[in-house]
């Protein structure tokens, strides 16, 4: 049998030939990492081929894609099979794949629409961007074949398969041709021939300024531009577009106009001087500047507060090979030329040819719109065929940026990063903000309902006051510029009160609550990828949370075991116990004999997907925790080597990934004798059932094994039990030898028949060892699960670890209560629903559980009404994250599928920042309802003693003018906004029980407080308008003492929205509305400015708020009437909600008796003038829209028509996303075969894959 050795560049080989379910450590007995992956440097006997280290045909690659055997050998293939020319006369046939008849011009043809992409200035590197987006633009084995594979591409890159990009690389003085580049493809490189770049260089894992000058000149980087940002100007404009604030500008403008008129055109009347009417004009346009200004650059910090977490949110690390190390490196780094590794889970961050790997298996589905998985072939494989003319379009080297690896480990070579990938490409056309969230949305109908309301009552004012004005415009003398004075009055007075009913600060409090909330969410290691996940988060009612690294520090130790089921070794032995059994770490470890020495280190350094790695200027191995826990014990007591040399010895016949249902993972390794050894190692309950064998003698010779008893058996399960109870992780470790592999009898898997099916192999395994490791709670968790019971939030285990082990872990931090409920997850997922049901409520433990169990574990969560908020780290995880309503992913051991499909990341994986997520999500929900309490008052109370006094006033004018309204608008909408959002939450915001999903947004505290004091405003503002004069000694008939006194009633007013502000603090009733006021410096400063405003308004404002400067006895009984809205908000407090709730449910039903009635009324009158509106509107402006639009037809047509000359491809390549080709009738269009349309496809742009950053 030819040697089917696997190879790898010196930082990795990955290899997988079965499904892995790539569950997390947390949620698995046993969780490695979840793909295979070995070290191995090049071995002297191999042939170096433009920097890649091949074996020779006799020792070749092996691919689950397509399978490359010897020349003398059959040649294999899942596609199709062509026997070789020296094994058969049959005649070979020459499959085509498409492109294959063409030539290389013509299969790099630059299209019209991107020839730039092919015209780079001085190009050291052989290909042009262009050229290297024909490999995708679509799939093209024919631009593969022009471009010379992927050693034509490793020579054109100048860069190496085997050792990637040099550390030391900014400039390149040496050109390389293309002819050079596709040539070197053929040529033969001498055996003694080394790789490209030393393996000797010094590896820095910083950034050096000038790195990789020429590379991202000509290539650019791995980002996208960000969505262009709206100019500071341009939201300005958006603040002023609104149609209220324009015709009150308008109305203004006409008031200045008609005011200097006034001034400048008529005789002034004796004894007053020249008329200032004007002012007031001038006034309110000031007035709308500022609120523009104000709103407009609240918006502004708005929006680069979200570019700056988006950038985060879209920024993570990925693992690349550079000087011949594996690196972990952020996604904006990756380079052309890169060599990156592949795992399962992983994210596909930019377009490539696969190099090495096996079983590697693609979902493209959101790049391409192809919904089945991909499978890939080895780039030099693909190669191959090609130059033997068995190459089919079957074969696919290519991995397409956006795609995720469903299986399979490998390394690929980048060819297209940012805007030059294929997905980047999609994304910058399908690059959209934030949506809107559900609170938003609700408050965003409630604020047009309130404007609904608010323009009712405005309209009304306007007829009566328009009424008044026309009854009496025949006895009025004045001169037409002051009757036109008096009408724009009425009209700028209706059209403020709109302004100031209208609660447009609703929706922005939400987003400057979210968006303060999201920044210092990311201090306290949460990353919210969702907005709507901030708000849902503060009202979950249970967390289905993972173990390990979650509640535990996932820092493993191995703290004992035993060897075969009698020799039981430990890390602390109690001295005192004299009949103990137990050895020392060193006695168990020192009197192994070679061969056993051998085996454990085999099963310790070859069964694993750990690797040594410099992490902090130290090395260590990197890995899973599992995985590194054993690697340091057989560094320790077996004295390992470097991995990398314990491996590079190895040959590695098959490997088996970890699989979630499994619970293991397994290698097999051709031994010296020429035999073959399966090694594998998982969760110790589940493997003991297929030992039939133990070790027996390891200090002998030979590897001595004799068969297990009933006894044998129940010694070890209870050593497994014994580990369990003290929280211990407990993990197997079996062998088998064959005298051939694949075994006699043994099924083959049908894309490589070389390799054997797992489950057929996998049984009357030898038992070598159990291990035990320990991985302690991390610090305050016990505390953070007591808050989260405390608020109201149960708090449920679900992992996959034996039943024991959780159920120790679960009674440690307080999860497990006495009458709390454990189940396994073989046993729940064969429940009944009704069953399920039932016991879900007091469910606290789910053990041994898959990621489908708890997929399904949320879905019946959430039918029985709970807000579910779920952790994951695996790629099988990503179902239930995304099902929860809010999915926490692990940010350090999670894979980039499970990643995308959450809503918050765990920068730190730790079960205590999932606490500071609720408190943060209440905070969010809290600082809305405190600033709808705030605004709702101040709309009660202004628009009605708007009203009102304009209705009483003889000259029909408000006693707060247009300019004053605007001023306390100001207020209401920004200052407000801002001082509530920024509380920060404390501790006793989890003394509560969550909000219910369907919760009104005002409670009935709400509303008490709300009407409550709306009412006092009113009193005291009637109280001073109306008996001001007389309480005070005010002559009315003095103009001056009269302005005073309206004075009086708008600072009155002003000072009890400032006095209420911090009454809103509070929602619920409790009395101390001052507390943590001193740790918001927002809050203060802005009450500050708010103070100040108003303090100068009263003193400066004169003519332009149509004011007087007051005395300070007057002062004093301003603050006076105003300060007591503090001491009635305290006995609005102890007023009992029930009796509220009584009084308000009583009201509303009052309010539907007659609303239902008017409106039936207005419904009956209006419904036939809409009609007529609808019809009239129909017959005027349908002729011109058929004109419009026969026009626009016309001149679509005539630019198709100038375009019908392009290629076809050109044609498709071209036509802008969203929409379909010119040649193709969008009722009859065909499917193509390349996707050409992102929304045709329903794309949905992974988050974390987006590379985007400001340029």
């Amino acid at each position: 049998m030819t040697s089917n050795r696997l190879l790898a560049p010196p930082g990795q080989i990955h290899t997988t030939n079965v499904q892995p379910d790539t569950g997390s450590p947390d949620s698995e007995a046993y969780s490695p990492d979840h793909s295979l992956s070995l070290q191995v440097p090049p071995s002297p006997t191999s042939h170096s081929i433009g920097g890649s280290t091949l074996r020779s045909r006799s020792e070749s690659f092996n691919s689950t894609a397509e399978t490359s055997r010897s020349r003398s050998d059959s040649f294999n293939s899942t596609a199709d099979t062509a026997r070789s020319r020296a094994s058969s006369d049959v005649r070979t046939l020459r499959p085509r794949f498409e492109g294959d008849e063409l030539t290389t011009e013509e299969v790099l043809k630059p299209s019209n629409l991107n020839e730039k992409d092919f015209e780079v200035a001085n190009n050291v590197f052989a290909f042009s961007p262009g050229q290297l987006n024909k490999l995708l633009g679509p799939k093209s084995l024919a631009a593969y074949r022009a471009l010379g594979g992927i050693r034509g591409l490793e020579r054109g890159l100048q860069t190496d398969i085997v050792a990637g990009l040099s550390v030391d690389e900014d400039s390149i003085s040496t050109r390389v041709s293309f002819e050079e580049a596709t040539q070197y493809a053929r040529q033969k490189k001498p055996p003694d021939s080394g790789p490209v770049i030393g393996q000797d260089i010094a590896v820095t894992d910083h950034e050096r300024k000038g790195q990789y000058h020429d590379r991202i000149r000509v290539y650019k980087d791995n980002r996208l531009p960000t969505k262009k940002s709206l100019s500071i100007w341009r939201l300005f404009w958006n603040a002023f577009n609104d149609r209220v604030l324009i015709i009150l500008t308008i109305a203004a403008v006409i008031s200045l106009a008609l005011g200097i008129y006034e001034a400048l055109g008529q005789p002034p009347v004796p004894g007053q001087g020249a008329s200032l009417d004007w002012v007031e004009g001038l006034a309110i346009e000031v007035a709308v500047v500022i609120v523009v200004l104000v709103t407009g650059l609240n918006d502004y910090r708005r929006e680069k507060q979200f570019v700056v977490l988006n950038a985060k949110k879209e920024d993570r690390q990925v693992k690349a090979i550079r000087s011949g190390k594996s690196h972990m490196i952020s996604v904006f780094d990756v380079m052309v030329g890169d060599v990156l590794h592949l795992e399962s889970g992983d994210s596909v961050p930019a377009d490539g040819i696969l190099i090495s790997g096996h079983g590697i298996r693609c979902d493209e589905s959101s790049a391409t719109g192809e919904s089945d998985a991909m499978r890939k072939t080895a780039g030099e494989e693909v190669w191959i065929r090609i130059e033997d003319g068995t190459a089919t379009s079957k074969l696919d080297p290519f991995i397409i940026s956006g795609s995720k690896v469903l299986e399979g480990v490998g390394t690929y070579l980048v060819t297209s990063v940012g805007v030059n990938s294929s997905y980047g490409k999609i994304m910058m056309d399908l690059q959209t903000g934030n949506d809107d969230t559900p609170l938003q949305k609700k408050l965003a109908n409630m604020a047009n309902w309130i404007g609904y309301l608010g323009t009712a009552a405005a309209g009304t004012l306007f007829f009566i006051l328009l009424a008044r004005f026309l009854a009496n415009l025949s006895g009025n003398t004045a001169s037409p510029a002051l009757k036109g004075s008096a009408f724009l009055d009425i009209l700028i007075v209706a059209i403020t009160i709109i302004v100031v009913a209208v609660p447009e600060g609703l929706p922005v409090a939400v987003t400057l609550a979210l968006s303060f909330a999201t920044k210092q969410m990311l201090k306290e290691n949460n990353l919210v990828r969702q907005l709507r996940a901030c708000e849902t988060m503060g009202n979950a009612t249970t967390i289905c949370s993972d173990k390990t690294g979650t509640l535990t520090q996932n820092k493993m130790t191995v703290v004992a075991g035993t060897m075969g089921s009698k020799l039981r070794f430990s890390r602390e032995i109690d001295p005192m116990d004299k009949n103990s059994n137990v050895v020392p770490f060193s006695a168990a470890f020192e009197n192994l004999s070679p061969a056993t020495k051998t085996l454990y280190l085999q099963s310790c350094a070859l069964n694993t997907t750990a690797f040594e790695g410099e992490e902090n200027g130290e090395m260590t191995f990197i890995g899973s925790k599992t995985e590194t826990a054993l690697l340091t014990m057989a560094k320790q007591q077996l004295g390992m080597g470097p991995v990398v040399e314990e491996r590079s010895v190895a040959d590695i016949v098959q490997l088996v990934p970890f699989d979630s249902d499994r619970k293991c993972m397994g290698v097999v390794v051709r031994l010296g004798s020429g035999t073959f050894r399966l090694l594998v190692k998982g969760a110790a309950e589940i493997l003991l059932a297929k030992a039939t064998s133990e070790l027996v003698d390891t200090a002998g010779e030979d590897l001595l094994r004799c068969e297990m008893t009933d006894s044998d058996t129940a010694r070890v399960s209870a050593n497994i039990a014994e580990f369990a109870s003290r929280s211990l992780r407990t993990i197997a470790m079996l062998y088998k030898d064959f005298e051939q592999w694949p075994p006699v009898g043994a099924r083959t898997l049908d894309e490589d028949q070389s390799l054997a099916v797992f489950e057929d192999v996998f049984h009357d395994m030898t038992l070598l060892s159990i291990v035990a490791i320990q991985d302690p709670l991390r610090e305050g968790v016990s505390k953070a699960v007591s808050r989260c019971q405390d608020a109201g939030v149960k708090v449920r285990m679900v992992t996959g670890d034996n039943v024991m082990t959780a159920t120790a872990i679960a009674e440690q931090c307080g999860i497990k209560t006495k009458d709390g409920l454990v189940l396994e997850g073989p046993r729940f997922r064969e429940m009944t629903l009704a069953a399920m049901d039932e016991a879900i409520p007091h469910l606290e433990v789910l053990a041994r559980s898959s990621p489908q169990d708890k997929r399904l574990l949320v879905e019946r969560l959430k039918l029985l009404g709970e807000t579910v908020a779920v952790t994951g780290d695996g790629t099988n995880d990503g179902p239930a994250l995304a099902l929860a309503d809010v999915g926490f992913s692990m940010g350090i051991a999670g894979t980039e599928v499970a990643k995308e499909a959450s809503a918050i990341i765990l920068m730190d994986d730790n079960f205590s920042s999932i606490v500071k997520a609720i408190m943060w999500g209440r905070s969010v929900n809290d600082a809305v309802a405190k600033f709808l309490q705030f605004q709702l008052t101040v709309n009660i109370t202004a628009v009605v003693l708007a009203f009102v006094s304009a209705v009483s006033s003889p000259n029909s004018q408000s006693v707060l003018s247009a300019v004053q309204l605007l001023w306390v608008n100001l207020i209401m909408d920004t200052f407000a906004a801002l001082a509530l959002a920024t509380d920060a939450p404390t501790e006793k915001i989890l003394d509560r029980k969550p909000v219910p999903k369907r919760a009104p947004l005002i409670t009935t505290n709400m509303w008490k407080m709300i009407v409550g004091q709306a009412i006092y405003q009113l009193v005291v503002t009637f109280v001073l308008y109306f008996a001001g004069s007389s309480i005070l000694g005010y002559s009315k008939n003095d103009s001056v003492l009269q302005t005073e006194l309206d004075t009086m009633v708008f600072n009155t007013f002003v000072w009890m929205q400032i006095f209420n502000e911090f009454n809103n603090r509070r929602l619920d009733n409790k009395l101390n509305i001052f507390e943590g006021v001193l740790r918001n410096p927002y809050f203060i400063v802005i009450n500050c400015i708010m103070v100040a405003g108003q303090i100068m308004i009263i003193f400066v404002g004169g003519k332009a708020f149509q004011i007087k400067r007051i005395t300070g006895t007057q002062w004093a009984v301003c603050i006076l009437c105003a300060l007591p809205c503090l001491l009635w908000a305290v006995i609005l407090r102890y007023i009992p909600d029930k009796y509220a709730a009584t009084v308000f449910s009583f009201a509303d039903k009052v309010w539907m008796a007659l609303y239902r009635p008017i409106m039936k009324v207005l419904r009956f009158v209006f419904h036939p003038v809409t009609k007529a509106w609808r019809a009239l509107s129909i017959s005027v402006f349908s002729p011109t829209k058929r004109f419009t639009k026969r026009a626009m037809n016309k001149v679509r047509s005539k630019s198709v028509s100038e375009k019908s000359n392009a290629s076809d491809e050109e044609r498709m390549i071209g036509t802008p996303l969203g929409s379909v080709p010119p040649t193709l009738d969008k009722g009859k269009a065909s499917v193509p075969q390349t996707p050409i349309s992102p929304p045709e496809l329903r794309v949905q742009p992974p988050p974390i894959t987006l590379t985007t950053a400001d340029v």
